[in-house]
This record gives structure tokens, sequence and C-alpha cells, in this order.
């Protein structure tokens, strides 16, 4: 550690005697509690080299994703990535990434960390990984209390819980169905699928798994249930999220992140639970690893750019800087129960989502998911319509 730190020094040195100018683009954007220990990290990096790094972040949704990719594709890249990694997100770029073997090779000393967690198709791994993640269902327990509701703990007492709250003029579970519905729709088929239907990656509609069909029942089930706000179809998640940070909203289905944006007077009186299985069964918990910092191709053929950017990469992920940036700050109940669900990491499955290519992937949950949860798609024509586009190709 102290050879690396040394190295990293070194580095930093060394970019200092030809100040440059350096680009990043990440999702330490919006609402994350972890942007202004990236924005400090930034600094300090410039502070020491006299560089300069020009930062675009933005919240992970899909225009952010898209801007994302169109800039690799227009050759408009930044030099340092934060950026989903082993996805069809990442497959379209990782032409222009440098795998960290070849940056290890050339800089023997650092030993930047190379996970097997995010090694690509190819074999090689390009990101240096940071945030594991889960989904689940958030649960504001004091509303449940103060209205008798029973815990979510079933798909009956989330039924049961969902009939309570919505009597009660509280909106039971706080989604945006025309913004980020990705949470619902992988946590409802998750809910109707056994862990091996869910892990599937049917290459035609005939081997579409009879879970993924129950869970975007599902979907239209809890909506036709009012378990969603009146105007689900047309708000954004950014509304939705502060009706249950106000608690407004009893539940609501979102990932891990969602815990940096809570205030602190919640953390004992919000809780993060699996997603109830519809069979009543035990069921698997989506999650993992899908970020990483990446370093591009341009940037390090470039000799005048090159050490400044490799300095500012093994700046941002020294492991003391990665836990600012991963961890999230909470305590109490809430604490304890997303503890709970990382320490069952051996039960966790990939997002359909991260596999399907970017039109597919925008069809089911943009398209889809709005018109099915309305009445306006069954959800037939609704896999019917994504697997036309062989939304798993890039994977086989």
């Amino acid at each position: 550690m102290k050879r690396a730190l040394s190295l990293i020094l070194t580095l930093l040195l060394c970019a200092s005697a030809r100040a440059v100018s350096l680009r990043t683009v990440s999702a330490f954007g919006g609402t994350d509690a972890t942007a202004l220990a990236y924005v400090e990290l930034l600094r300090e990096y410039e502070a020491q080299t006299g560089n300069v790094v020009e930062d675009s972040s933005g919240t992970s949704d899909e225009s952010w994703k898209a801007g994302v990719l169109s800039d690799f594709a227009a050759g408009n890249e930044p030099d340092i990535l934060f950026f989903f990694a082993c996805s069809a997100d990442s497959a379209p770029i990782l032409r222009k990434m440098v795998p960290i073997s070849e940056i290890n090779a050339a800089c023997p000393g650092l030993s930047l960390l190379e996970s097997d967690i995010l090694r690509e198709a190819d074999g090689a791994v390009y990101a240096i990984p940071l945030r594991p993640y889960f989904e689940g269902l958030f649960v504001n327990t004091d509303l449940f209390e103060q209205y008798h509701a029973p815990l979510p703990d079933t798909w009956t007492h989330l039924e049961e819980a969902i009939a309570i709250f919505r009597s009660a003029g509280i909106v039971p579970i706080s989604v945006s169905l025309s913004d980020i519905p990705h949470y619902l729709a992988e946590c409802a088929v998750l809910a109707a699928s056994a862990p091996e239907e869910f892990t599937a990656r049917p290459a035609a509609l005939d081997q579409v798994p009879e879970g993924w069909f129950r869970g975007m029942e599902l979907i239209r089930r809890l909506y036709t249930l009012g378990a969603f706000p009146e105007n689900a179809l047309n708000t954004s998640e950014a509304v939705t999220s502060e009706l249950f940070r106000q608690k407004k909203a009893a539940m609501q289905i979102d990932g891990s992140w969602l815990i940096n944006s809570l205030p602190e007077e919640n953390m004992n009186t919000t809780v993060v639970m699996p997603m109830p299985s519809l069979s009543g069964e035990g069921s698997a918990i989506i999650g993992g690893v899908s970020m990483g910092f990446y370093l591009t191709r341009r940037v390090w053929d470039d000799p005048t750019r090159r050490d400044a950017a490799t300095a500012l990469l093994a700046w941002l992920t020294r492991p003391d800087h990665l836990n600012r940036l991963a961890a999230w700050e909470v305590t109490g109940a809430l604490a304890a129960s997303a503890d709970a669900i990382v320490g069952r990491s051996a039960d966790m499955v990939r997002p359909i989502q991260d596999d399907m290519s970017k039109n597919a992937r925008e069809t089911w949950l943009l398209d889809c998911v709005p018109a099915v949860a309305a009445g306006d798609m069954t959800a037939e024509e609704c896999w019917a319509q994504v697997m036309a586009l062989d939304p798993f190709e890039a994977g086989r």
C-alpha cells in the first residue's frame, strides 16, 4: 500500500510539472449525497497538481446514459468516466477504454484493482468497481404503525397495506411510471419468478419464462389496486421520491442509492426489505456491483496528458477515497436493514435490464411498463415487442 501511494504521489508531482486539462463524466449528480465528496476529491487533485478538471455529473437515468453513449459514438468521450460495467450499456464503449491490466503493466507499482466481478465478455476488466448495490422495497415504518398496516413481508401483507393506505389518503407505493419505472419492473418480475426464471436471457418470445409475464401482470394489478400516485403516468421520480421522504407515501421500490437522499431524521423510521414473493416462498435479491471508473484510450494515447489522467484515476480509486464515494452514511433501523440485505450477497441476481440492448430496455421500461399498467397493452404484447428487438444478442 505504501508503495502504491508513493507512486500516486510521484504521478501527481509529474503531472504538476506540466499543467493540463482533463474531463470527467460521472453519475455523482442530482440528489446523490456523495456528489460533494466527488467534487472535493477533484478539487484536492487540482490543488496538488495544478491541473484543471472539468466535470459533468448527472443522475444515472436513461437520458444521462444516452448522452454518454452519444458522446462516445461522436468521438467526444471524456478522459475519466464513472459508468456502468458488464452490461449492454458498457459493451459499445469498451473498444475506447484501457484495460486495467494494461495500465498496471505500464505502471506496475500502482496495482489498480482488477476485479473479476467487472470482467467483461472479452475477458478483460476495464473498470475499477465502486458501489455494491441492491434493489428493494423501502418502507416508512412509522406510517405502518400509525395506520396499523402489516409490514409487506408477504405478498398478501403487501396488498393489505396498499388497501389500508389507499383508504387513508396515503400513497401506498411512490413511483413514476413515465420516468424511472425500472425498479418496479425488475422487482415485479422477480416477485413472480423463480431465481432461474429471472436470470434467464431468452433468445426468442417462446423462451420467455412464465414469471416474466406474471411480473408484468402484477404491475397492472398494483395499478388497479391504487398502489401508485394518481399521476403516476405523468409525474417524475424526483417528485415521487420527495413524497416518500416527506412521509406522504408509505413505500418506494428503489435501489440502495435512495439511502443517500433520505434525511437523517428518517433513519429510525425507514427500513428496506426484499420484495415479497408472489408464491409466498423466499426470493432472491436484485443486486451486485454495476459501476466503476474507466480510463479512456484517447487520453492514454496522448503523451501530454497520460500521466495526469492516470494520476487522477489512481487518486479517485484509492481505497480511502472509494470509501468516501461508496458508503451510505446511515444509522439505526435503516442501517441494520440495509446491512441485512447486503449480507445476502449470495442470493443476489443481476437486473434483467443490465443485459438488454438500449432499444429493448427503453421499449420494456418506458413504453411497455406504463402501457401495461394503464391497461393499454397486455403482458404478451409487451414481451413480443421487446423480444422482436433481440434484447440479449450482445450476451450470446
